[in-house]
């Protein structure tokens, strides 16, 4: 699926999937990022630099807590116990937490495990970076599990 329409159907499903996995956990969870903007606005951005591409998802707050998401549908690899994730994606991760502290980034993989920035970045510093640096792999025994980050669903929806 290389064509962008695909593979931003499969996101959004994700991104939906993420949505309905916070609300189930008291989160309110509201779209922001490049994919609220204009279909002209977001083929415009696919041809910058600009860490605009890689801004989070997902925003979501539970009481005080604040939380942005930026839902990654297609991890982990379909040959490898790793999670890909785009060097540049990292680096504007980085860039966004440094911008909107204490707000934390944190990135939602195809089967809801949890990684931020800095644990791609850091993780894979030593060993998994592929020499072309165009991602970078991840050992899917390194992410969290979503409800250690969100929280377990309440009762009332678990028993629905």
């Amino acid at each position: 699926m290389a064509d962008w329409l695909a593979r931003k159907t499969i996101g959004d499903q994700h991104e939906r999937t993420v949505k309905r996995a916070l609300e189930a956990r008291g989160w309110t969870v509201h779209p922001c990022g490049q994919g609220t903007y204009p279909v002209p606005i977001q083929q415009a951005l696919c041809h910058t630099h600009s860490a605009l591409r890689y801004f989070p998802d997902l925003i979501a707050a539970r009481g005080s807590e604040l939380v942005t998401i930026d839902a990654k549908a297609r991890m982990p690899s379909t040959t490898s116990q790793n999670y890909a994730i785009s060097h540049k994606c990292a680096l504007a991760g980085l860039q966004f937490m440094g911008t909107n502290a204490p707000v934390p980034l944190y990135y939602v993989l195809g089967d809801l495990s949890v990684l931020t920035p800095a644990e791609v970045l850091y993780d894979t510093f030593h060993t998994l970076r592929p020499t072309t640096g165009a991602y970078h792999l991840v050992s899917s025994r390194l992410a969290v599990l979503f409800d250690d980050v969100f929280g377990t669903t309440t009762a009332n929806e678990r028993a629905a």
